[in-house]
């Protein structure tokens, strides 16, 4: 029987500009593996960690940046991994930052800041997908899901 598993995290990192918002997507390196897949930030939860210290720690792993904001997404992701024969869900995080001054890691080899829609077009996998469209409905429904979900 496959055993359900809460070992990774996905994080949305977004900035406010007067063009609207902006989604910061990471290209995955050569020697990683789904190598050259977009993505947001993600990674795994370490021992003792919560999901979300996952997300601020990869957040200033992966690009240098540091969080204005921090909320939980109304998004679980999940996926079936044969390896392990294991269910995967995954905590999703929407992480606003002020700045555009990324620092990549060894992991990414490229980044890009996008709007929703190009963002849809360079995320691959479903759950992403949907992930990165609850954080921006989230940001502009103006409803109270922000604040009851805002990490402090």
């Amino acid at each position: 029987m496959a055993k359900t598993k809460i070992r990774v995290i996905d994080a949305y990192v977004f900035r406010r500009t007067d063009a609207g918002l902006k989604f910061l997507l990471l290209k995955r390196n050569v020697n990683k593996i789904y190598e050259h897949l977009w993505q947001g930030v993600a990674g795994k939860i370490e021992a003792g960690e919560k999901a979300w210290q996952t997300a601020i720690r990869e957040l200033k792993e992966e690009t240098g940046l540091v969080p204005k904001r921090l909320f939980v997404v109304d998004h679980v992701s999940s996926f079936y991994e044969v390896h392990g024969d294991r269910i995967n869900l995954i905590p999703v995080f929407g992480i606003e930052v002020e700045t555009d001054q990324v620092i990549l890691s060894k992991e990414h080899s490229d980044y890009r800041w996008v709007d929703l829609e190009n963002a849809l077009q360079l995320l691959i996998w479903r759950g992403q997908r949907t992930g990165i469209k609850v954080v921006y409905d989230m940001i502009i429904s103006g409803d109270d899901r922000l604040r009851w979900s805002e990490v402090k």
